[in-house]
């Protein structure tokens, strides 16, 4: 006469199954630990840079005024552009800004270019 543990094991009842939901179910914890500590650690080092302004400043030249907002205490970059008319860039360089007090910052930078620019704007910035 056949036992309900042989046919719980003929027809995979038991044991085995419910240990493959539990390491199912515990790579699946890991997994969304690791993607919900990736999601804070990059908004804790999040940069926003906002154009405020910009001057012709004459063929070769033109002055960018910006705003970045930035966890407090830490240096950051900025790339900033100077277009044609075309939205070619003629001219850019970066801006390393030493850490502040505050998380925002209002900042001035003069950008030289090879042509005569039309527009002045920030690329991006970034943590340095």
């Amino acid at each position: 006469m056949t036992t309900a543990l042989e046919l719980d094991e003929r027809y995979g009842r038991g044991r085995r199954k419910r240990t493959s939901w539990i390491v199912g179910g515990a790579i699946a914890l890991v997994v969304i630990v690791i993607a919900s500590w990736m999601t804070v650690s990059q908004s804790i080092n999040a940069v926003d840079a906002d154009d405020l302004s910009y001057e012709l400043v004459d063929e070769h030249t033109v002055t960018v005024r910006f705003q970045v907002i930035a966890p407090q205490g830490k240096d950051l970059a900025c790339a900033i552009e100077a277009l044609d008319e075309e939205f070619g860039v003629v001219g850019w360089k970066i801006v390393e800004i030493p850490a502040g007090d505050s998380h925002m910052q209002q900042l001035t930078a003069t950008v030289p270019t090879v042509a005569e620019a039309t527009t002045g704007l920030v690329n991006s910035c970034w943590v340095a």
